[in-house]
């Protein structure tokens, strides 16, 4: 099944103010989700940011949830996402984040989700000068 673009329709992974308890996750995904379960991403470091954490590509594990979306609110959630996480498209200038497909881990394994990763140039700051969030799990930071 597709999205929006022929996109496939992912479950998204959030590791940030979109977790459970935290005040994205009331304001855009109460009432849209099917499911949402502890999840983790390899292959990914947490970086500290202004009020929410950045996720960029490296040699750790990220913390958070997988969250599939009610089929019928798909389509509007990844356009209320994108424009959150001030995503415009793919190679986009502007792109604070990129919304890329990788491979998540649940208890019951690997699955296909939707990430927003740290767009290139703002990865390179963080991973020059940004503050890493230890054990990649914002919600326990101190």
């Amino acid at each position: 099944m597709t999205g929006r673009h022929g996109e496939p329709r992912l479950p998204f992974f959030v590791y940030g103010t979109l977790r459970a308890g935290r005040h994205n996750h009331d304001l855009y995904l109460r009432g849209s989700t099917a499911a949402e379960e502890p999840a983790r991403l390899r292959g990914a470091l947490l970086y500290e940011g202004p009020g929410y954490p950045y996720a960029v590509e490296g040699d750790g594990v990220v913390t958070g949830e997988l969250v599939t979306a009610a089929p019928e609110r798909y389509g509007g959630l990844v356009a209320v996402l994108d424009r959150l996480e001030e995503y415009f498209g793919p190679g986009d200038p502007r792109n604070l984040f990129v919304r890329v497909e990788r491979t998540v881990h649940t208890a019951s394994g690997g699955v296909p989700a939707w990430v927003y990763l740290a767009a290139g140039p703002v990865a390179r700051e963080l991973r020059a000068k940004g503050t890493p969030i230890p054990g990649g799990d914002w919600s326990a930071r101190g």
